[in-house]
C-alpha cells in the first residue's frame, strides 16, 4: 500500500457526508480480534491503519466523537460520521500524533498481507489468521 507521491488514500463514511485525504505513507497496518472492535465493526475483527494525524486531510463534513474506556486504561476517542453512524477513526487528530483509520471506510480496501493481528488471544473460534502474519495475543509493544 503506498499513498506517496501523486496517490492519496481517501475515504469516508457510508452516507458520504464525510470525506477525507491520507497524504503520507501509513505508519502501520493492524487487524484487532479484540472484543470492542467485534462490536464495533459488527464483525469478527477490526481494520486499523495507522497514519500520522498530520496525514490526514479532512475534506467534508463534521464527525463527533464518542469516548469509550479502552481496554488497558484510559481512553478511546472514537471519531464517526452523525448522519449514518459510520465509525472514521480512531484518536484525536488534533492532539494525537497518529490516528487510527477504519480500515471499512477506505475507497479501496486494504490489503490485509501483511498486517499485524492484534488481541488474537479473543480471536473468534474460526477465523484463520495467516501463518506468516506477525500476532500479538493482546497489545503490541510500542
Amino acid at each position: 500500500m503506498t499513498g506517496s507521491g501523486d496517490t492519496a488514500f481517501t475515504g469516508g463514511c457510508q452516507c458520504g457526508d464525510i470525506r477525507y485525504e491520507i497524504r503520507g505513507e501509513p505508519v502501520d497496518l493492524y487487524v484487532c480480534h479484540c472484543r470492542e472492535c467485534q462490536k464495533q465493526s459488527s464483525s469478527a475483527f477490526g481494520i486499523s491503519l495507522l497514519v500520522k494525524s498530520s496525514d490526514l486531510v479532512l475534506l467534508r463534513g463534521a464527525p463527533k466523537v464518542w469516548t469509550r474506556p479502552a481496554t488497558l486504561g484510559g481512553s478511546l476517542d472514537c471519531e464517526f460520521c452523525p448522519r449514518c453512524g459510520s465509525r472514521i477513526w480512531h484518536g484525536d487528530p488534533q492532539r494525537d500524533a497518529v490516528v487510527s483509520v477504519k480500515g471499512g471506510s477506505l475507497d479501496t480496501p486494504p490489503d490485509l498481507s501483511d498486517a499485524r493481528h492484534i488481541w488474537t488471544s479473543r480471536k473468534l473460534r474460526g477465523v484463520v489468521v495467516p501463518e506468516h502474519a506477525e500476532t500479538h495475543e493482546e497489545e503490541p509493544p510500542l
